[in-house]
């Protein structure tokens, strides 16, 4: 490959992580290679930055961080931009999600995630054995994870600055019920909504993606919005393909994703895929 980039925005689900949701100790080491070699790596997720830390190996660095699809960007463990929701629109969503029976993540900066007490069975009946045909294991043992361990049940909601929520269906007709009750709930107040799974969406900031995370990252370093290349696998990652030089789908991403990107790695999510295709790029052998 003659094209050689500057700089990489790496998603995570579905690409540095496995379905188990770990990156490896073989990522890890590309990533510190390519970085030495002066090339800048980022990621770019929909995760929320406190997510980040259990997810990675001991030392795992990058340039910096764009989560919540592009609400917040980190150096290290500093904020240098944040988007936030709006009470208002905060409280009239979850009140929608309760009329529904939706599963819901609030995601407040520099705290937990929040359910409230009040919505907290018919949460926990989403995330009820056996998983649904459909749900990818990733996504499922994420969901059991929030439920046994990451959600801060609450009576009232906490906090004024929050950077996304994120939105869970058993099966897909409950989900595109309430993506349907988002897209008329748009037509009176302005907001973004992203989609990872055909059992989720994700609401956050109005016109905020991971591409416009990008270009405020790029901006922060001064680097140019050129020779930039993208790895992902999943529909929230379209604004950023959209917007790099050169996308990369993972082998283990759908179809239509690997119809619209430039190039796909030979190997999934479970074989390392960003490992292998990153190793062309490398001066020295991992």
């Amino acid at each position: 490959m003659s094209f050689k980039p500057k700089a990489i925005f790496l998603d995570m689900d579905g690409t540095i992580l496995t379905s188990f949701n770990k990156v490896s100790l073989k990522t890890k080491e590309i990533i510190d290679n390519l970085r030495e070699q002066g090339i800048f790596v980022f990621i770019a997720t929909g995760r929320a930055f406190d997510e980040i830390a259990e997810l990675v190996p001991e030392g795992f660095q990058v340039d910096g961080f764009i989560t919540s699809n592009g609400m917040a960007g980190y150096i290290g463990d500093k904020p240098v931009f944040q988007h936030s929701l709006s009470r208002v629109l905060v409280e009239t969503v979850i009140e929608k999600a309760r009329q529904n029976k939706i599963y819901y993540e609030l995601f407040p900066y520099d705290s937990a995630r929040i359910t409230l007490n009040q919505d907290k069975d018919y949460v926990e009946h989403e995330v009820r054995d056996p998983q649904p045909e459909g749900v990818e294991i990733n996504e499922w043992l994420s969901r059991k994870q929030a439920i046994k361990e990451e959600i801060a049940w609450k009576d009232s909601i906490e906090g004024n600055m929050f950077s996304k929520f994120y939105f869970f269906a058993r099966t897909k007709e409950h989900i595109n019920e309430w993506k349907d009750i988002l897209n008329e709930l748009k037509q009176e107040t302005d907001f973004t909504t992203s989609t990872s799974s055909s059992h989720n969406v994700e609401l956050m900031f109005a016109n905020v993606n991971k591409a416009t995370g990008i270009k405020q990252m790029l901006a922060h370093f001064g680097i140019l919005e050129e020779d930039i290349l993208a790895i992902g696998d999943s529909y929230n990652d379209l604004p950023m393909f959209e917007f790099v030089d050169y996308a990369v789908a993972m082998k283990n991403a759908a179809e239509p994703i690997k119809k619209i990107v430039n190039d796909v790695t030979e190997f999934t999510c479970d074989e390392d895929g960003v490992y292998q295709y990153l190793s062309r790029f490398s001066s020295v052998k991992i």
